[in-house]
Formats: C-alpha cells, sequence, structure tokens
C-alpha cells in the first residue's frame, strides 16, 4: 500500500517549493531588511510572482492561472514567510484575498476582463472587509451599496485593508474586492453583495496609509473611503446578496494560508535558534549542551512539527472553494499562530542580546508573528467558531 506525502505530494509540489525556496533565497531575502525598517512595500518584486505562476496560483489555467492546489498555496505562502512574512502578507492579500475569491466567485464576463492580468502581477488588489468598527462582526458593516441606473452607489470606509495603496504618496491600488450591504432579508439581517472596484471608479480614494505598525512593516496597510463612488453593475461578483458565502467558503483558504506563515516563521527561528547555539559559547561549551537552550530548541521543534502536519493535512482534504466545514481552517489558525509567536520568543531568549536587533531577524519574525493571531480572524473568533460547530454538528 503506497502512502501520500502530504507535505510533496506530487513531483509537482516538491519543484514548487524548490522554486519557491530559491526565488525567496535570492530575491525576497536581500531586500527583507530594509524594506521592513523603511516600511515600504516592494510591489515590483510582488508583480515578478506573476513571472513564476505564484499570484494565479489556484486560479484555472484557461484564465490564466497555475491550476494549481491548497497544497500548493500553503507551500508558497510557507517558503516566502520563511525570508519577510510581512512581503508575504501582501502576496496572500493579492492571490488568496482578491484573486481566488474572484476566480471562485466572478461570472464569466467578468473573469474573462480581468482574472489575467491579475495572475500576471499587471493588476495588483486587494480585498476590503473590515471598517474601523466592524471587524469579526461582519454583519456589523455600515458601506452600503445602492442601485443607480447602470452602476452601484457605495458608500463607507474601509479599514486595515492590506494592498489598498501601494506606496507612501496613498497611490491606491489596480482594484480592491470591496463588501457592501446591499439590503436586508425576510429576517432583517443585512445581505452583503460584493464588487470589483478599481481605481478608476470615481469616489474612490485611499484615506491613509497606516504608518508604524508593530510588524507586517514591508506590507501596506491602508484606510480606503468611497464617497457614492460609481461601480458599474457589471462588477457585482455573482449575485446581489450571495456574498456571506462567497466570504465565508474564502475566509478558509485564507486562514490556512495564514497558519502555513506560521510555519515559515517557526522554521526560520528554529533555524536561527540551531545555528547560534552550535556557535556560542559560554562555560567554554557550546550553548546547546545546556538544558534550558535544549528545552527552547526541542520545544520549538516538536510544536512545530505538529502544527506542520495540521496545516498539510487541512490543505490535502480542501479545495480553493473551501469545504464548508471551518473547524479545521479555524483550527489551524488558532495553534499554528500561537505556536510561531512562541517559537520566535525562544528564538528571542535563546539568542539573547542578539535576538533583540534586528540583523539576527528573529525580533522581526516575533513582530510579525502576532498580527496572524488577529488578521483574518482573532484567537477568540476561532476559539468560538469551533466551539459552536462541535456542540451543534
Amino acid at each position: 500500500m503506497s502512502s501520500i506525502n502530504i507535505y510533496t505530494p506530487t513531483e509537482e509540489h516538491s519543484m514548487l517549493r524548490d522554486m519557491v525556496k530559491d526565488f525567496t533565497k535570492t530575491k525576497v531575502e536581500p531586500q527583507a531588511h530594509d524594506y521592513n525598517k523603511e516600511e515600504k512595500f516592494n510591489v515590483e518584486l510582488l508583480k515578478s510572482l506573476g513571472e513564476i505562476g505564484l499570484l494565479g496560483i489556484t486560479v484555472p489555467e484557461e484564465y490564466g492561472g497555475s491550476g494549481m492546489d491548497t497544497t500548493a498555496a500553503v507551500i508558497a505562502h510557507e517558503e516566502l514567510s520563511y525570508s519577510d512574512p510581512g512581503f508575504c502578507l501582501a502576496y496572500l492579500a493579492h492571490s488568496m484575498l482578491l484573486v481566488n475569491n474572484f476566480s471562485v466567485n466572478a461570472g464569466k464576463e467578468l473573469k474573462e476582463k480581468h482574472l489575467e492580468s491579475m495572475c500576471t502581477g499587471d493588476f495588483v488588489g486587494a480585498m476590503a472587509m473590515s471598517e474601523p468598527d466592524a471587524g469579526t462582526d461582519v454583519l456589523g458593516m455600515t458601506t452600503k451599496a445602492v442601485k443607480d441606473g447602470d452602476f452601484y452607489s457605495i458608500t463607507g470606509r474601509k479599514m486595515w485593508i492590506t494592498n489598498g495603496c501601494l506606496d507612501d504618496k496613498g497611490t491606491a491600488s489596480d482594484g480592491v474586492l470591496v463588501y457592501a450591504v446591499t439590503g436586508e432579508n425576510e429576517k432583517g439581517r443585512p445581505e452583503l453583495s460584493s464588487f470589483l472596484v478599481t481605481k478608476d471608479c470615481p469616489g474612490f480614494t485611499v484615506g491613509q496609509k497606516i504608518m508604524d505598525k508593530l510588524g507586517m512593516r514591508s506590507s501596506n496597510t491602508a484606510e480606503l473611503v468611497f464617497e457614492n463612488c460609481k461601480v458599474p453593475k457589471s462588477n457585482l461578483i455573482g449575485e446581489e446578496g450571495d456574498s456571506l458565502i462567497h466570504m465565508m467558503k474564502n475566509l478558509e483558504i485564507e486562514r490556512l494560508t495564514l497558519a502555513a506563515m506560521s510555519l515559515g516563521i517557526a522554521r526560520r527561528c528554529i533555524d536561527e535558534m540551531v545555528k547560534y547555539s552550535k556557535e556560542r559559547e559560554a562555560f567554554k561549551k557550546p550553548l546547546y549542551k545546556f538544558g534550558q537552550i535544549q528545552k527552547h530548541l526541542a520545544e520549538s521543534y516538536a510544536k512545530y512539527q505538529a502544527s506542520r502536519a495540521y496545516v498539510y493535512q487541512t490543505a490535502f482534504n480542501m479545495g480553493a472553494e473551501g469545504t464548508g466545514d471551518r473547524k479545521d481552517s479555524d483550527g489551524v489558525k488558532l495553534v499554528a499562530t500561537t505556536m510561531a509567536k512562541e517559537v520566535a520568543d525562544s528564538a528571542i531568549q535563546v539568542l539573547g542580546g542578539y535576538g533583540y536587533v534586528a540583523e539576527y531577524h528573529v525580533e522581526r519574525m516575533w513582530r510579525d508573528a502576532k498580527l496572524l493571531e488577529i488578521g483574518g480572524g482573532t484567537l477568540e473568533a476561532h476559539q468560538k467558531n469551533i466551539a459552536m460547530d462541535l456542540c451543534n454538528s
């Protein structure tokens, strides 16, 4: 009986991992420190991912994508995050939050118009769901879209939008997948719809680039403003009122790939710990010979491997459209994101003073890891979702 390696199920997955690992080493690593320090988004580097098929990794080949599966998406995010989680977050915002969602839910005409350019990098975009006063409570959003002849008029503000702007001048990305309220159902609950709002839509502006973030500083985060923003009716994604379902299904692959980013962070921190503890001596012995250091190394490795197995098993069971069962997509993010933060904390402890400065990378990994416990769903939201689904199934 043959067994399947869930980490690289096929030769294609193995080749993908080698390719992304090489790209990360030669292209991402050399720029990671400076772009994070300066809070700059390397948009040209992101576009170059289109040349190797990563921007449309889950998109069918007929629309210019690579036609790969969720395991491939996990591999890409793990490898990129090994070097620069902030840059990888920008990649996730484009490839998963915008492109995968758009590929699964948009109509044929809309996909034929925009999807290939999203896959090549000629169109760099984002997804806008969160608002200044609505995050986890998505039905609490107040952005509204009203039919106005051949257009929808969108009014509202979106907050914490990764890739919402491309530079410090507030240049808008090429387009944003925007969620808005378009009505109420018979029970009085808001009905959500989504739209592709391109940068040339009148009434769409960047409110601000959000600065001085704790981590993920090489990705741009913005507030977006829509003031009677005119969007063609043809830019409605799917049917009016269907987008809560779109959102929930796409959240599965979002949370899975955020968990995959945690794996990259943890693996880098373990490698830095091992290297340092072999080279650094105290009391005429290398650090790794001390029990206190061994505890950090051994527990970090074990937690990483346990999380990695859970993430890849979940990816193996999931398609690009999600499973409709969120327990494990919530579960991997609940477990892996905290694991990454804890492993990064251990790395700082092992490296001591050197761990506290940017030259040794682990302090950046620790700062970046924290966002993964918040973005794409808080730990508390995952705990609630899993518990409720277990008890109501």
